[in-house]
């Protein structure tokens, strides 16, 4: 006897049953809330107002909301399922690739073994030292589709398929065609045949040898001797990073690189590559004088910039034995803060001290002048500065003409520029540490 059951009837009744369970029973789990908060006179000489002494965010706390249940008659309603712990992040689960597969080492084996037996082989690749080698057609032609036409092309002898591999040696052949089949290789062979392998999988388009060979190449097997090749290699075979690293070392070697065999033989078939070569080591040198100098440029601004702090600061505070009237020296205080405050006393005192003391009389006393009109130009409060002059260079700036105004403009925002590169540096060397 047989029995017959109707699988939609079941499932209905199982339904039907469920709803009547549970009909009118809603359970409402609040998501997490986070809270976040966002939260001297001016007009008195220089000497007489400097006393020049003799040399000796909030934390971001999240809150779970209970879950809070609808009005319900039937107490034995299932509860809810508990809230996710701390644990158990998005970051926990990421997304696995939709392809992944590990191939076993027997069968990289197996096929390696069907490419060295040439077991039921039916096509024969002649190469220029007129020997051969035996492979598959089907192999060939799943793996390479330019090998695939020149399959479909080739003349059928007893029953064996006749194709060649020109201009590159048999082991080369033999490594392209084993590969095929096992991905597999030999590190001595690869480094031996690594030049004629980017070739022929450029020209066959196996993508993974020829990222091997591109790999193999950035990473150790590039030289003095072969970058010229390679570099000549990498652009016929759609290699733009490998060429990039050939031309960058040619940049940095070329007197080495320029007595090679590479170099003078692509001096006689590739000028215009030479030509290309020079200017991009002319360049490079131009762009290396021009960080050069604008390295220099920042440092004398923000020697400047340091200029500025010490004056203020001898001014303001005083520093061991010169400083403003005010205050009481002492020349055994410890070492200063200011790295241009040593440099600066030195100049102060020599400008208290001369005799000349006009802007175009001394080289000193000029320097001494531009570091107070200098500051004088950055000082936002004029009136009640304690650096000597600053309002009589104020005065004076209503006077000067158009240029001279543009060049003080320029060289006080360099120095402002160089101050904030210094503190934007500290604020990011504490937070680091």
């Amino acid at each position: 006897m047989f029995w017959t059951f109707d699988c939609s009837i079941l499932i209905s009744s199982f339904y039907l049953q469920l709803y009547r369970r549970y009909s009118g029973k809603f359970y409402l789990m609040a998501s997490p809330a986070i809270d976040s908060a966002w939260l001297s006179s001016p007009s008195e000489p220089f000497c007489k107002s400097l006393n020049v002494g003799e040399a000796h965010p909030a934390d971001i706390l999240p809150v779970l909301e209970a879950p809070v249940p609808f009005a319900s008659d039937n107490s034995n309603a299932p509860q809810p399922p508990p809230l996710p712990s701390k644990n158990c992040t998005r970051t926990k689960y990421s997304k696995r690739p939709l392809e992944y597969s590990v191939v076993p080492k027997e069968t990289k084996d197996t096929w390696d073994n069907l490419f060295k037996e040439g077991y039921g082989a039916d096509v024969c690749i002649l190469t220029n030292e007129k020997s051969c080698v035996l492979a598959h057609s089907n192999v060939l032609s799943i793996a390479s589709p330019v090998l695939a036409n020149v399959l479909w092309l080739s003349k059928v002898k007893n029953g064996m398929r006749y194709i060649k591999i020109p201009g590159v040696p048999h082991g080369a052949v033999c490594m392209f065609i084993r590969f095929l089949y096992s991905s597999c290789y030999e590190e001595e062979e690869l480094q031996k045949f690594v030049l004629h392998l980017l070739v022929l999988s450029h020209l066959y388009s196996i993508l993974s040898l020829k990222r091997v060979c591109i790999c193999s190449l950035e990473h150790g097997w590039l030289t003095r001797e072969n970058v010229i090749d390679v570099l000549q290699l990498a652009r016929n075979c759609d290699a733009p990073r490998l060429a990039f690293i050939c031309v960058r070392m040619v940049v940095k070697n070329f007197k080495s690189i320029s007595l090679t065999e590479g170099w003078r033989a692509m001096r006689r078939a590739n000028p215009a590559l030479e030509q290309e070569l020079v200017e991009s080591v002319v360049e490079a040198d131009t762009r290396k004088q021009e960080r050069q100098r604008k390295m220099e440029e920042k440092k004398v601004y923000l020697q400047l910039y340091e200029a500025m702090e010490a004056l203020l600061h001898i001014c303001k505070d005083g520093c061991r034995t010169i400083g403003p009237r005010d205050k009481v020296l002492k020349g055994s205080q410890g070492a200063c803060n200011f790295p241009a405050c040593k440099g600066l006393e030195t100049l102060v005192r020599h400008f208290s001290n001369c005799k000349t003391r006009v802007p175009g009389g001394c080289v000193h006393c000029k320097r001494m002048w531009q570091l107070l009109e200098l500051h004088s130009r950055m000082c936002n409060e004029p009136d009640s500065c304690k650096v000597p002059l600053c309002r009589h260079f104020k005065e004076k700036m209503q006077q000067q003409s158009k240029k001279d105004e543009t060049k003080w403009m320029v060289l006080v925002s360099k120095v402002i520029a160089a101050k904030n590169a210094v503190r934007s540096f500290s604020s990011r060397s504490k937070g680091l540490f």
